[in-house]
């Protein structure tokens, strides 16, 4: 049989009784599509995806079998009403901290496992896809080195022009990790944050301790300008710095400063707001950067046009107060954006703290430390450290992942980029959730369950609703394809 003859063997036979039997068979298929759309609405066609991680680590980011939409609104005691409608804060981004442990901690596998380690925290598909991460201007005070900055001095020197600037000292292992992450993800989004300024800056001449020296404004703002610089000179571009680490808090033990609301205030307002402004800096600041229970803090800059005029949002860490603080400080400036950014959280009680975050208007979610070792070292700070989501054994360098790990990866690998928060109610203390939208047109549901009792609830949508199980201390992710 000749090319030509099997081409006209696969077209169909238009002859009249060919032309009744195709009529027949698109009747037939429209009589089940509506059958199918009785069962399903429209949206339900597609299934609905869903993951579960489980404080037993029994489920590590498990596929489940999918769900479906079915029509009409739900009889269930418990509903979880998704509605997207209501539109809230996009999504910067969600991830931990490539601070100097977590990197000297990395650079100490062989170079193919730095890799593989690397690509689980930041690969969105085959690791669970942080994509936000704040760096260290200089030291902080979990580190292998000597704690130090980019302008270090002899005693009783100075140095206004900041002629002296290096950041020679990363090179040792922070920088090759950064790189090496910024391989794996190049849409990964770095702010950064100093823990101390130059000795030489401070009222006590020491990086432990003190407070900033207002005298010194001006060469502080060139300094962070050329940190900058420095940094997208080596591929790293800086997405946003906060001019100080915990600035209410500076004790002498390890490198700290201690600011006033006032001092950041007049800071940005006349130093470096302007600075960045005249050096061309693309970079957004980021206020404050303390605790939930001192919005006297950012109220003070936010509230002065001239210093508010500079900055993008106010950063908080969760040591103290409540996340309720930040839709606080959301209502009296609804055009400053709000972040998360410091603040671990541990088992299936921080996949809710996430929760609250997000529900409170945090443009982003960041961890403090990703890799301590089994030791809690490197760490020549005060401050005790519990195990990281990913901990090395420095004795044989083999990595354990910890349900940290896996309850991150519930929000960080399905929430995207630019992702919207949406409505969703809270039927139940126990069963915190959150809502968005991606930019893709999908729509995430995240949801512990914070007892250790399994969890039923129903899930409402568009008129339609599906019925879900979660087990006991487990969080459970849900996206489907929006119309």
């Amino acid at each position: 049989m000749s090319h030509r003859a099997q081409l006209d063997r696969c077209r169909p036979d238009l002859s009249v009784t060919s032309i009744d039997r195709w009529k027949f068979a698109l009747l037939c298929w429209a009589l089940l599509a509506s059958l199918g759309a009785w069962t399903h609405p429209a949206q339900g066609g597609s299934p609905v995806q869903s993951w579960v991680s489980s404080s037993d680590m029994i489920r590590r980011l498990s596929a489940q079998k999918p769900l479906r939409f079915a029509s009409g609104k739900s009889s269930a005691g418990t509903v979880i009403g998704v509605d997207a409608n209501q539109a809230f804060q996009s999504i910067l981004g969600l991830g931990s901290s490539l601070e100097h442990s977590t990197c000297y901690n990395i650079s100490k596998l062989p170079k193919a496992r730095q890799e593989a380690v690397i690509e689980s925290i930041v690969d969105p598909e085959k690791g669970i896809g942080m994509n936000l991460m704040r760096i260290c201007i200089g030291t902080p005070d979990f580190t292998a080195s000597p704690w130090y900055s980019y302008d270090d001095m002899p005693a009783g020197q100075t140095d206004p022009e900041i002629k002296h600037f290096s950041i020679e000292k990363d090179r040792e292992y922070v920088l090759p990790i950064l790189k090496m992450a910024l391989r794996q993800n190049p849409k990964l989004v770095f702010f950064a944050s100093p823990w101390s300024p130059p000795a030489w800056m401070k009222t006590n001449n020491n990086l432990c301790g003190g407070r900033m020296d207002p005298k010194h404004f001006r060469s502080l703002a060139r300094y962070l300008v050329k940190f900058i610089e420095a940094y997208e000179a080596e591929g790293i571009k800086i997405q946003a710095i906060t001019p100080q680490n915990e600035p209410d808090y500076f004790p002498n033990s390890y490198p700290t400063c201690g600011w006033s609301p006032e001092l950041q205030r007049d800071f940005i307002r006349d130093h470096l707001g302007p600075e960045f402004q005249q050096s061309g800096v693309a970079a957004k600041i980021w206020c404050f950067d303390h605790n939930f229970n001192f919005l006297r803090f950012p109220t003070t800059i936010l509230r002065d046009p001239e210093a508010a005029q500079y900055v993008d949002g106010t950063g908080f860490h969760h040591y103290e107060g409540k996340p309720s603080a930040m839709t606080t400080l959301h209502k009296r400036f609804p055009g400053k954006h709000i972040y998360f950014t410091e603040g671990s959280v541990f088992g299936i009680e921080g996949a809710g703290q996430i929760i609250a975050f997000l529900r409170n208007w945090a443009k982003s979610y960041n961890a403090w430390v990703t890799i301590i070792d089994h030791k809690s070292e490197p760490n020549p700070g005060p401050h005790s450290c519990s195990p990281t989501c990913i901990v090395l054994n420095s004795d044989d360098l083999t990595l354990k992942y910890n349900f940290d790990y896996y309850m991150y990866g519930q929000f960080m690998k399905f929430i995207q980029a630019g992702a919207v928060r949406i409505e969703s109610n809270l039927p139940s203390k126990s069963l915190p959730n959150v809502a968005l939208r991606n930019p893709d047109g999908t729509i995430v549901l995240v949801v512990a369950n914070l007892k250790p009792s399994k969890a039923s609830f129903d899930v409402e949508w568009k008129g339609s609703h599906l019925t879900a199980e979660i087990a006991g201390h487990s969080v459970a992710t849900y996206r489907w394809s929006a119309p």
